[in-house]
């Protein structure tokens, strides 16, 4: 032993000291570092837990959906236009015109102004016409007053609706997405020639 060097006892069964004047290196240790737990082996035996299989796999959550949140003590006051699913459970008082999204009025949600999208869901207060091109669903705390006029409705027991109902049928939309294209086609079809004349004419 060398002069001013201590040793203390090494307790049973634990691995030995770190290679030390011609000892041998335990498994796992290499170059004076210590593996990762995930390496590390004594006796054949991995050091690391085993896995509990009755552990539930991680579920995997799909992508959100693009949803634009109007918040409770929000007030907005104009016209509301998008491309995207609207939230609402502060207040507006304006129309709304996102015709190809959802619409979802919150429990603490009002809206003072007409509302024209694919689905609107009420759970709070609408005071205007609804025109949906898919479907209205007033749940048990909603409550609407004004006209609507949709493809499909629900309203659940304990609902309000103070106002005109037309239940438009599905060829209804068919035909309008329909002239919609030959509309389009027309007025694309007379820009050409308008386009080719002032091209020939430069």
């Amino acid at each position: 032993m060398a002069e001013g060097t201590t040793t203390f006892p090494r307790p049973k069964n634990s691995d030995p000291p770190q290679e030390r004047l011609g000892q041998d290196v335990p498994r796992g240790m290499k170059e004076g570092r210590m593996l990762q737990s995930s390496e590390y082996t004594y006796g054949g035996k991995s050091n690391t837990p085993a896995a509990n299989p009755n552990l539930n796999p991680v579920k995997t959550v799909s992508a959100p959906i693009e949803q634009a949140t109007i918040g409770r003590t929000l007030v907005i006051k104009g016209e509301v236009s998008g491309a995207e699913a609207l939230y609402i459970d502060g207040r507006i008082e304006g129309k709304i015109s996102l015709s190809d999204n959802r619409v979802t009025i919150g429990r603490n949600g009002s809206v003072q102004g007409n509302i024209t999208a694919r689905e609107v869901v009420v759970m709070g207060k609408v005071n205007g016409n609804l025109d949906c091109s898919d479907r209205v669903d007033i749940r048990s705390e909603g409550s609407v007053t004004g006209d609507v006029s949709t493809i499909r409705i629900s309203v659940e027991d304990g609902a309000v609706l103070k106002g005109g109902i037309q239940v438009r049928s599905g060829d209804h939309k068919q035909q309008k997405d329909a002239q919609a294209k030959s509309e389009a086609t027309k007025a694309a079809s007379v820009e050409a020639p308008k386009a080719l004349a002032a091209t020939a004419h430069a």
